[in-house]
């Protein structure tokens, strides 16, 4: 059995390159079509669970693909940004004077806001045990976001969580994580809704 792993439609702020996420920002008309666009990948599959994300643009697009959430989990949000949350990569790089990524200078300050990308690995090990233990009857859905997913990846391969970086994933795409002679691999990434 596999993990599939969606990540939301496109929204405004997936469109600008603006980080999100607390902030609940819905699907663009674009959007919606990609989430609806990806029903096909789910069909004569048999799902054992499928668990998405408590925001908006998560929920909307399982609903738009045709998947019924059986729950709901908080440890699938996006990884929080802190200061930087609705702000642009290059808009950062500006103000700190020196090129910027997430993935290695990271967004905590300090003691404010924020996650190290220790602790959103944390929460993607915890999402991976969950889907484990649900896949022995179908496969599993997880229904979130473009940089949670990609630290989820980089944990399922035994990577560090920065190798995430790695690994760029579109708005409204899939991928599937497997198993080849009992090593967990990753057997397709940010596949378009329509191939």
């Amino acid at each position: 059995m596999s993990i599939l792993v969606v990540r939301h439609g496109q929204t405004e702020w997936s469109l600008s390159g603006q980080h999100t996420s607390t902030t609940d920002v819905p699907l663009t008309p674009v959007g919606e079509q990609q989430a609806r666009d990806l029903a096909p990948v789910f069909t004569g599959r048999t799902l054992a669970a499928v668990l998405v994300s408590p925001r908006e643009r998560a929920r909307r697009t399982a609903e738009l693909a045709g998947l019924t959430p059986t729950d709901t989990d908080e440890n699938l949000v996006e990884w929080d940004y802190g200061p930087y949350e609705g702000r642009s990569t290059p808009e950062i790089s500006a103000e700190i004077g020196r090129p910027w990524s997430v993935w290695h200078d990271g967004v905590v300050q300090g003691d404010g806001p924020g996650e190290t990308v220790q602790q959103v690995a944390t929460r993607a090990r915890e999402v991976l045990r969950r889907a484990e233990a649900l896949e022995g009857d179908g496969d599993v859905v997880l229904v979130a976001h473009g940089h949670f997913l990609r630290v989820l990846l980089a944990t399922w391969l035994g990577l560090s969580p920065t190798a995430g970086a790695l690994f760029a994933l579109e708005a409204g795409t899939w991928g599937e994580l497997g198993h080849e002679h009992g090593r967990r691999v990753l057997v397709r990434w940010s596949v378009p809704p329509v191939e």
